[in-house]
């Protein structure tokens, strides 16, 4: 597989175009989220879930905020300019940003599972498996990947010579 490396100026524009991408989906929820607490069926839910639904609204408004940083950050720390820098904040940041929504995903699975089932116990299990795959996919995998990218080409062969 050949890699080519991108300049600086992509780079950036790549990363800023990923957390454009997923800003939508995030303010969608976020709209869903909020129109929930307005039902009358949320009144009706146990205390726990109350505030399970209200954490997980204040993590997706957190994750809202660390995904748009990078835009503002580079706005008014370097706007003119595209170092280093800024592309590993805009990235650490994007990143940042999957921890809260991946809870809140996993905090709401709870409640609608719990709405659905009245059984707290499969609940709470149907959130720790959104959880784990969340960050399964997001987090784990990702990183293996990284750590078998950057292995060095010492598991070529090396009989010839």
């Amino acid at each position: 597989m050949r890699n080519e490396a991108n300049s600086l100026k992509d780079q950036l524009r790549n990363v800023i175009e990923e957390a454009r991408m997923l800003l939508p989906g995030l303010q969608a929820l976020f709209g869903f989220q909020t129109i929930a607490v307005f039902n009358q069926r949320f009144v009706e839910l146990p205390s726990i879930e109350q505030g399970s639904h209200l954490v997980a609204l204040a993590l997706v408004v957190l994750s809202i905020a660390l995904l748009m940083t990078p835009a503002a950050y580079h706005r008014i720390v370097e706007p003119h300019q595209v170092s280093t820098h800024m592309l590993k904040v805009a990235s650490w940041l994007i990143c940042c940003s999957l921890v809260p929504l991946a809870l809140a995903l996993a905090l709401d699975m709870f409640v609608v599972m719990a709405l659905a089932t009245q059984a707290r116990g499969w609940s709470a299990g149907a959130g720790s498996v959104t959880l784990c795959v969340l960050a399964l996919l997001w987090f784990l995998f990702p990183l293996a990947q990284r750590g078998r990218q950057a292995r060095p080409a010492d598991t070529q062969d090396h009989s010839s010579g």
